[in-house]
């Protein structure tokens, strides 16, 4: 091969490598409960306000007391890295060791607890708004799990109001999003070329509709009113349970074990897309971590076993089954996969969780992987779902996309 081909190869492979979208990388068996929030008790998608401070918590199940580092990279809308070095998007340092970390105390479970907060003494600041990738490595220098978080300014009015789908073969069904972006003293350039958009359902970004256009402008207003492009299925109430005392059956809890450590057996679940929608509160997915006998759940919160069972059904043929909730950010492995039991005729499946109050859903897979949220739970549009709206805009001959926006609704108010 001759040399000069052999250099455009690499070129092409260096080009690829640079700019190619950063996916979240999942931890392995023994990290549990990574805990990313900011002023919430709960954990949820971060989505932070410039200044405000963030947190970022997750146990160490195997009891090494390990070092762990963090770094923090910045990205472009669409999660390629951006053209910014380190100094413009940051005061301080990163690729520093996580320093907080405590012990579980009067637990089955040993486990290490670490939390970082950050800004803090060596990351002082983040200093832009956009998007943003925290990757968590071991001592070796090895990636152990990342996750992404968003900063934003606010520089613009966001409204976000829920309507039924105008699609009639959808309108029971379907749940669609307009938004009016109004900027505060701020001139956008060229919008259509300029501001893009990403809509966030219940906090799960593998099912958020981004890059949408506007339709039109009022004065200096932006108006998105898609009947097809931003809309949502609606989905069913999450089921839930809660275990903050594992000694005694708490709500959805059928029965508990001792073993080496608690078993906590749910009541079993039926699928819920051919029966009537019924209002259940629900908190969309997320999870709290709580221990009714503890001063501090972090470390005095036990893990249990907790096991899921559900009837089967015509429709789940050729399917499989998964657990799916936002106490592993909404991933689908062999760990959340149900299996079927023909002695009990039912699909059983266990996650080790700690104590808390958790959301979850049955979901389907296909044989080409694509999740089905609906055949199991049923899809209705006047389920509960809360909305985020995160603008995006990157003004002519600017090197990154600033986030200068962010509007929530939900859709207990929806409307035709």
């Amino acid at each position: 091969m001759p040399f000069n081909t052999c250099i455009l190869f690499v070129f092409i492979g260096i080009q690829t490598l640079v700019f190619s979208q950063v996916q979240e990388v999942n931890p392995p068996d023994y990290i549990k409960t990574i805990n990313f929030k900011g002023n919430t008790p709960e954990s949820q998608l971060p989505v932070l306000r410039l200044g405000e401070y963030l947190i970022l918590e997750f146990d160490a199940l195997n009891g090494n007391e390990d070092d762990y580092y963090y770094k923090i990279t910045h990205h472009n809308f669409d999660w390629t890295p951006s053209n910014l070095v380190r100094s413009e998007y940051m005061e301080g340092f990163d690729n520093q060791r996580i320093r907080n970390y405590e012990n579980s105390l009067n637990t089955y479970q040993i486990y290490s607890h670490y939390k970082l907060t950050i800004p803090n003494n060596q990351t002082r600041k983040l200093k832009v708004s956009g998007n943003y990738l925290i990757s968590i490595f071991d001592s070796y220098g090895d990636l152990v799990f990342s996750r992404k978080f968003m900063i934003y300014e606010d520089k613009a009015n966001v409204g976000v109001t829920l309507k039924r789908s105008r699609d009639i073969e959808y309108i029971e069904e379907k749940q669609r999003v307009e938004i009016v972006i109004s900027p505060k003293n701020l001139l956008l350039n060229n919008p259509k070329q300029t501001v893009k958009t990403l809509i966030v359902q219940n906090n799960n970004l593998n099912t958020a509709i981004n890059n949408l256009e506007p339709q039109f402008t009022i004065g200096n207003q932006l108006i998105y009113k898609y009947d097809i492009e931003s809309s949502f299925w609606g989905g069913n109430e999450y089921l839930f349970f809660e275990n903050k005392n594992i000694r005694a059956a708490n709500t959805g809890v059928q029965s508990i074990a001792l073993e080496d450590i608690y078993h906590n057996y749910l009541f079993t679940n039926f699928e819920r897309a051919s029966r009537p929608y019924t209002y259940n509160p629900d908190i969309n997915g997320n999870y709290l971590i709580t221990n009714i006998d503890a001063d501090n759940s972090n470390i005095e919160a036990d893990y249990v076993w907790v096991h899921f069972s559900l009837l089967p059904n015509e429709s789940f043929k050729d399917k499989s089954i998964h657990i799916y909730g936002n106490f592993n950010n909404y991933v689908i492995d062999e760990s959340t996969k149900l299996s079927y039991d023909n002695h009990t005729n039912r699909y059983h499946g266990a996650l080790l969780l700690k104590q808390g109050f958790y959301n979850y859903k049955y979901v389907a897979v296909n044989a080409n992987g694509i999740i089905d949220e609906g055949l199991i739970s049923g899809n209705f549009y006047q389920t509960e779902n809360n909305y985020k709206v995160l603008v995006y805009y990157r003004d002519l001959g600017t090197r990154y996309d600033k986030i200068i926006g962010l509007g929530e609704g939900s859709s207990v108010n929806i409307s035709n």
